[in-house]
C-alpha cells in the first residue's frame, strides 16, 4: 500500500471556494486500489503553509506528495515541473503578507525539478480522458512556495521521499458569472487520482513532446 499525502490550499483574494481542496477531498474519499491517502487544507499564508506541510508529512509519513493549487485561467490540469527559489507575491496573502523578490528558502538552490514522471503523469490524465498538460511555471506565489519548500524538504531532509504540484483550473461554479476556462471539481479529481496512481507505480518518466516555446 503506497501512502499518499494530498494537500490543497484554503480559499484567497476574496474567492469563497478552493478548487485544490475540494478535488483533494474528492479524491481521497475515493482512492484508487492500492493507495492510502491522508490530507491537508494549507493556509495561504507566507510563514504558516511550509509548516503545516512539514507537519503534515511529519504525522503521514507518505511515500508521495502532491501538493495541489489553483491556477484560474488555465484551460487543464497542469503537472508542474520546476519550482524556482523565488516569492514574488502579486497579491497579499490572507494574513496581508505581500513578500517581493524574496527567496523562499535563503541560501537554497535557484531551482528544484519535481520528483515526478511529470510527463508520464500528464498522460495518464489525458487517458483518463482530462486535458492536462506539463507546466513550466507555477508563478511566483503561494503555489510555488510550497512546491519549492516540498523540493527542499526532499532534497535535504527526505531523500527516499518523491513528489511535486499539481495545478487545476477554476472549479466550474466558480466562472457562472464571466468567461474563464474552467473544469468540473469530479474531473479534476479524477486527473488526481490518476496522478496519484502513476507517481506510486513508476519513478521513471516517458519520453513525450511537452516542451514549450514560450
Amino acid at each position: 500500500m503506497t501512502r499518499v499525502l494530498l494537500t490543497g490550499f484554503e480559499p484567497f483574494g476574496g474567492g469563497e471556494t478552493n478548487p485544490s481542496w475540494e478535488a483533494v477531498r474528492a479524491v481521497a474519499a475515493h482512492p484508487p486500489p492500492g493507495l492510502s491517502f491522508t490530507t491537508a487544507e494549507l493556509p495561504c499564508v507566507y510563514g504558516a503553509a511550509l509548516p503545516a506541510l512539514t507537519a503534515a508529512v511529519q504525522d503521514g509519513e507518505p511515500d508521495v506528495v502532491l501538493c495541489v493549487g489553483q491556477a484560474g485561467g488555465r484551460p487543464d490540469i497542469t503537472v508542474e515541473r520546476v519550482a524556482i527559489n523565488l516569492d514574488d507575491a502579486r497579491i497579499p496573502d490572507n494574513a496581508g503578507a505581500q513578500p517581493m523578490d524574496e527567496p523562499v528558502i535563503p541560501g537554497g538552490p535557484a531551482a528544484y525539478f519535481a520528483a515526478l514522471p511529470v510527463k508520464a503523469c500528464v498522460a495518464a490524465v489525458r487517458a483518463a480522458g482530462v486535458p492536462a498538460s506539463v507546466s513550466h511555471t507555477a508563478g511566483t506565489y503561494l503555489c510555488n512556495h510550497v512546491f519549492y519548500g516540498l523540493m527542499h524538504l526532499i532534497a535535504t531532509e527526505r531523500p527516499a521521499l518523491r513528489g511535486g504540484f499539481v495545478h487545476v483550473p477554476y472549479a466550474s461554479a466558480q466562472v457562472t458569472d464571466r468567461s474563464a476556462p474552467s473544469l468540473p471539481v469530479a474531473a479534476a479529481a479524477e486527473g488526481l487520482r490518476a496522478i496519484a496512481a502513476t507517481a506510486a507505480a513508476r519513478t521513471d518518466d516517458i519520453r513525450a513532446v511537452g516542451g514549450a516555446t514560450h
